[in-house]
């Protein structure tokens, strides 16, 4: 009897398994314990922000389509919340991580981010968006892979390499966030990190000794895909490796046309992907390089990066001097041709078989159109403070997502302007009231001295144009209507401009700032907010249930809600059946007791 009954509970596991494995699409669960470790990545000892103890923290690895389960366990001594910058949470802005769609996660706490990686491809990254945290630390990368069944516009690579640049301080983000608070700038950086570590000492009177530098290690003859990403602070920098050329493959999830670069221009906050053939002879080590564009060599000499491309069969060290950069230290012109090349391959599939050309971009009718200015750092209301169209973004207590859920009034206002507003800045919380699905021109004039690059959360944009000077009707007559790169984070020279062209078809409220983290953290942000005025499931899931709760509406939050926290919604018959499955295992293993 027992025999006969084990037997048929076996055989149901089996099929409730099979059913689980198949139905709809595969979970990715990750992870992730962010704590404080202490490191030496310039040769000076300082407390750094670790993912599972790990700096940078682990690359995710997910595939078009994944559901992606992250459980964040914060062991900070302050708030945290992570961003997955490039993702674009369609159905999800609960999960983007950002303090106008998430409250923080408290000290001690966990908290479970759910979200699908829907029909997106391409080279990202994640970070800590609250306190200033990311010029300590936090980031990693996230790779999301074509699916089998649909073609990649190239000879698949031997394996995959994802790379971290960005300029560091030895001072952690506490001290630098009160040195901004202060009303200061934060001055020069005291190096570029590769993947954490500081430069190989190329240079015996430059690079100290005793530093740890990254090493990667390559087959001769072999082609790799190179992942890069600009996550530093405020510091765009150029990437090279000696003696190699960088054919790019890939630019924030397009494919782009494949051309070949000696080096490229990676501004902060952008991701790229080279194609790089192993093809020199192994008498020596290669250089790799990151080092700071539109600066003084002379006096940056020791703010550069430097890391070491091995073969397996090197007969020697690097050595000679590093690959030039551009010489154009004060000639912005070379690198804005540079990013005018880059152009998206309307031939290539993406993250779906229908060529990526289908959407002709250059033939939608324009429904709204925003002018966004910045400008230098001002004083506002007896701060030092960032402005976009005259206004200094404050971020309120109660996040603006969770506010329209809960109908608060008060919490933000629908009035961020078209056009930069005359008269005195302002500091308020306005955000840009969006048409659902509605196509937005947005020019963004830089009137910084400094390079600044955009990035806007919950879409791709088309780069359709950039030039020097002030914007006009008549520079649409320069726009590219064909091939514009679809990115998520695009560079604005300063006193020039950059046109992007956006579809606002996904619903939720969505983060448009500067990637620069100093001017990001003084006010040079917005909020647009697109709404379906006939709400559905289909275009937005409803409020996780582990949504947390502060403002306005903290009495709502439970302590013993976060040692249980998970997200489930929309996924709950998959939860159901792991459940139903766990309880049959159980049962047959106590009718052999």
């Amino acid at each position: 009897m027992a025999s006969t009954w084990s037997f048929q509970v076996t055989l149901i596991c089996i099929f409730l398994f099979m059913g689980l494995s198949f139905a709809g699409d595969p979970f990715k669960f990750f992870n992730f314990e962010v704590s404080y470790i202490d490191a030496s990545p310039l040769g000076v000892s300082q407390q750094v922000i670790a993912i599972n103890g790990k700096f940078p923290g682990p690359t995710m690895n997910v595939t078009t389509n994944d559901n992606v389960v992250v459980n964040v366990r914060n062991k900070l001594d302050e708030e945290l919340l992570l961003h997955w910058s490039g993702v674009q949470q369609k159905k999800t802005s609960w999960q983007d991580g950002l303090p106008g769609t998430n409250c923080p996660i408290p000290p001690k706490w966990n908290w479970t981010y759910q979200f699908q990686v829907k029909d997106q491809i391409g080279s990202f990254f994640y970070f800590p968006s609250l306190h200033f945290q990311r010029a300590s630390g936090g980031f990693g990368g996230i790779t999301i892979n074509n699916r089998g069944e649909i073609p990649i516009p190239f000879d698949f690579p031997y394996d995959d390499i994802t790379i971290m640049i960005g300029d560091w301080y030895t001072r952690n983000h506490t001290s630098l966030r009160s040195t901004l608070l202060a009303g200061k700038d934060l001055g020069k950086p005291d190096g570029v990190l590769i993947n954490g570590k500081g430069p190989y000492r190329y240079n015996e009177t430059i690079v100290p000794d005793g530093i740890d530098y990254e090493t990667i290690t390559v087959h001769p003859g072999k082609t790799y895909r190179i992942r890069v990403s600009n996550v530093g602070i405020s510091t765009s920098l150029n990437f090279r490796i000696q003696n190699h050329n960088l054919l790019l493959a890939e630019a924030e999830g397009s494919y782009t046309v494949q051309q070949n670069y000696t080096s490229l221009d990676i501004h902060v906050g952008q991701s790229y992907s080279f194609l790089v053939t192993m093809d020199q002879n192994a008498s020596s080590d290669y250089y790799i390089v990151a080092s700071a564009r539109f600066v003084n060599q002379s006096q940056w000499q020791r703010v550069t990066g430097v890391g070491i491309l091995k073969y397996t069969n090197s007969k020697g060290k690097a050595h000679g001097p590093l690959p030039e950069p551009p010489q154009d230290d004060f000639d912005k012109t070379y690198s804005m041709n540079q990013a005018r090349s880059i152009r998206w391959n309307v031939t290539a599939s993406g993250a779906r078989p229908n060529p990526q050309g289908s959407f002709r971009y250059g033939s939608i009718n324009v429904t709204e159109i925003y002018v966004i200015q910045n400008k230098p750092p001002t004083m506002v209301d007896g701060k030092r403070r960032t402005t976009l169209n005259g206004i200094s973004f404050v971020n309120p207590k109660t996040p603006i997502r969770l506010a329209d859920q809960y109908k608060l009034k008060g919490v933000y206002k629908l009035d961020f302007p078209a056009a930069p507003l005359t008269g005195p800045p302002k500091m308020e919380t306005s955000v840009i009231n969006g048409t659902y699905r509605g196509f937005m021109e947005v020019i963004l004039q830089n009137n910084d001295t400094k390079v600044h690059t955009y990035h806007m959360s919950g879409y791709a944009f088309f780069v359709v144009g950039m030039d020097y000077g002030v914007w006009s009707n008549n520079s649409r007559g320069t726009y590219n209507k064909w091939d514009g790169i679809a990115r998520t984070t695009t560079q604005v020279f300063p006193g020039a401009w950059t046109a992007i062209l956006v579809s606002l078809d996904n619903v939720g409220i969505w983060n448009l700032r500067t990637e620069n983290l100093d001017s990001w953290f003084l006010g040079q942000e917005t909020y647009i907010r697109v709404v379906n005025p006939e709400p559905s499931n289909k275009t937005e899931l409803p409020m996780p249930d582990n949504a947390l709760f502060c403002g306005q509406l903290s009495k709502l939050q439970k302590p013993q809600d976060i040692s249980y926290a998970t997200s489930i919604r929309g996924n709950e018959s998959k939860f159901s059946f792991m459940m139903l499955l766990l309880l049959l295992v159980t049962a047959t293993f106590a009718v052999f007791q």
